[in-house]
């Protein structure tokens, strides 16, 4: 073979590589991104969304609460991610509205066990561990997570604070060491 020959079939092997990965990215990644992207739509909606008396009550929080088969006055975290993953089609869990049901599959970061299946994405639900209750307490979306110390997130049930009792939906930032877990479901 002479290297003009050689060359012509490298950049065809190049070229069909090329398409590969297009039809790859338009086929698998194309239908994640764009489910994430419905997903992160749902949640934002609902950013500024207060209880009614703040006793975890009112239109919008009863109807987060009723998607996982409760009413008014239960703490309403699960239950907001819930809805949201409802909303766009997403198989939830069975548990859904008690806030460690959502880390018992599809867990893909869990710093404590040094798990990193992937970096955490918008959508993915995560977990913060309160040690007075001995278990993760509270979920919410990951909206944001950067390269530096911080996670911009998405959660139902907090304040400015960022309690785990709050008063509503609210963007948060926090560090990237109060996230005890994180698990997906959108590409499970």
């Amino acid at each position: 073979m002479d290297i003009k020959r050689i060359n012509i079939m490298a950049k065809i092997r190049f070229i069909a590589l090329g398409l590969v990965l297009i039809l790859i990215s338009i086929c698998g990644y194309g239908q994640s991104n764009s489910l994430r992207n419905k997903v992160e739509q749902t949640y934002l909606s609902q950013v500024g969304v207060r209880e009614a008396s703040g006793n975890n009550d009112g239109t919008a929080v009863e109807m987060y609460l009723q998607s996982t088969g409760l009413g008014k006055g239960y703490a309403w975290c699960a239950a907001f991610v819930n809805w949201t993953y409802i909303q766009n089609g997403i198989e939830t869990v069975n548990a859904p509205a008690w806030s460690p049901s959502w880390f018992t599959q599809n867990v893909v970061y869990k710093p404590s066990e040094y798990i990193l299946d992937k970096l955490p994405e918008k959508g993915d639900v995560f977990g913060i561990w309160f040690t007075s209750k001995n278990r993760v307490a509270h979920v919410g979306f990951i909206h944001r997570w950067s390269t530096g110390s911080f996670v911009t997130t998405v959660e139902g049930n907090t304040n400015d604070a960022g309690s785990r009792e709050g008063d509503g939906v609210y963007v948060k930032r926090r560090l990237k060491r109060q996230i005890y877990v994180v698990s997906d479901y959108i590409n499970k």
